[in-house]
């Protein structure tokens, strides 16, 4: 009777955690829209002019009416479409390769990395890259880099070859696994990671990676200044491609990837992980 009661008890053990495993890779994607083969979602970024309009405000109208409202300069429908003019233009560089430190805590030792001499000079000559795509018209206003100490540091020396210009922090874009790939990585990470750090990297995709704002007058040219794994979650997501295939490319340290983001809220990428201005020598990292 025991052994009866000891099988069945761990048939239903079992059972709990194949059932768990199999709930795991089903729901890695409950973060993102579904992604649909074939279709382009215009309001990506809900920023879709349509979006942001009451339509009820055009409740009660004739067709003439409705068509007038978006044709009349001094309308708030026509002004809410026309003033979306610019294109946002995003360069995200990956920080320089860093100095490994034992820790017993994953967080601290994320936290204490810092550049090692290789990575300084890996985001000197990105940081001079940088300053020639300027020198050719690209204004870059601002850059937006990850608290994190070697994305710190690599951001530091970029700003050194961009007299000026404005720098902001921000902890949304620490490392972290974004959703479970796949293909599976070699090594095993806990579920609780993509449970804690998948939130936060989709937070700072919608808050960094959009189309420009109405109140722009000129296109906007920003860096960020993160990790591989963020930047190449954001791909993926401004591409509208599976978000669990970010871990099928690989970004070489210090290298530049280049999004363009339309009024429409079309996306192209024009650079993914340039390192060319590097030396052979210097490339680490991918």
């Amino acid at each position: 009777m025991f052994l009866r009661r000891a099988v069945i008890a761990f048939g239903g053990s079992a059972f709990a955690v194949f059932a768990a495993v199999g709930k795991s890779g089903d729901d890695s994607g409950f973060l993102c829209p579904p992604i649909i083969p074939g279709r382009w979602d215009w309001n990506w970024d809900c920023r879709e002019p349509m979006s942001l309009i009451n339509l009820k405000h055009l409740e009660g109208c004739t067709e003439k009416e409705q068509v007038q409202l978006f044709q009349e300069p001094k309308s708030w429908v026509f002004r809410s479409q026309s003033r979306r003019q610019n294109v946002a233009r995003i360069s995200a560089a990956r920080h320089g390769a860093s100095r490994l430190r034992l820790s017993a805590s994953r967080d601290k030792l994320m936290h204490q990395n810092s550049c090692s001499g290789y990575g300084r000079e890996q985001a000197s000559l990105t940081g001079q890259r940088l300053a020639l795509l300027a020198s050719e018209g690209n204004n870059f206003s601002c850059i937006i880099y990850s608290s994190l100490t070697r994305s710190t540091e690599t951001a530091d020396i970029i700003s050194k070859n961009l007299p000026g210009i404005k720098m902001c922090s921000s902890s949304l874009l620490h490392e972290g696994p974004p959703i479970r790939p796949v293909p599976a990585e070699s090594k095993w990470i806990p579920e609780l990671s993509y449970f804690k750090d998948g939130p936060r990297i989709e937070a700072a995709f919608r808050k960094y990676i959009h189309r420009a704002d109405p109140e722009q007058t000129k296109d906007s040219y920003e860096i960020i200044v993160c990790h591989d794994n963020v930047i190449r979650y954001f791909v993926c997501r401004a591409l509208q491609l599976p978000p669990e295939a970010w871990l099928r490319m690989s970004l070489y340290h210090g290298s530049i990837t280049k999004l363009v983001i339309k009024p429409d809220g079309d996306v192209s990428l024009k650079m993914l992980g340039d390192a060319g201005f590097m030396p052979p020598r210097k490339l680490t990292g991918a």
